[in-house]
């Protein structure tokens, strides 16, 4: 009798398990982690809120973990280069700190900033930082102010690395 609720346990074990297991058209076993059909519907309660993205579709303002502090040491006409300490927040808002160096000379604002319709590119909006970024994987391109990427032999000195 043992035996028989054991045999009878094992067969309804392996039926459930093949009735899970989902099925691709040719036969074999679908990919949990490439199945469209898998999407998060739920955020973490301890995650914090981004505002609704600009643009559709997978952008760098929807795409990318953007917000943090970025550092760089950009060009200067008149001195040695100038110590820039970038920090963008979620909810919109950044503070920069723009330290001259060999000068006596330090400059911070905060402000808000806004995304372009393809979500790539922010502006900050502050007391006197008026910058555009291009938003990269862990990094920002200050661009000019007609929003193009620098060019040159200094076009490095301008990527802003997250820290």
């Amino acid at each position: 009798m043992f035996k028989n609720k054991m045999l009878i346990l094992g067969i309804a074990s392996a039926a459930f398990l093949t009735s899970c297991t989902k099925e691709k058209t040719h036969g074999e076993p679908a990919d949990p982690i490439s199945d469209s059909a898998t999407v998060q519907t739920t955020t973490p309660a301890d995650s914090i809120a981004k505002a609704t993205p600009s643009a559709p579709g997978d952008t760098s303002e929807n795409a990318l973990d953007w917000a943090g502090t970025y550092d760089a040491v950009v060009p200067c006409a008149d001195c040695p280069g100038i110590k820039t300490s970038l920090t963008i927040n979620n909810d919109k808002t950044f503070s920069i700190t723009e330290e001259y160096i060999d000068r006596n000379s330090k400059n911070e604002d905060k402000g808000s900033f806004t995304w372009d319709s393809t979500g790539s590119i922010i502006t900050l909006k502050g007391k006197t930082a008026n910058y555009k970024y291009k938003v990269g994987e862990n990094k920002l391109i200050q661009l000019d102010m007609d929003g193009k990427e620098i060019d040159g032999p200094n076009k490095d000195l301008y990527v802003f690395k997250k820290k």
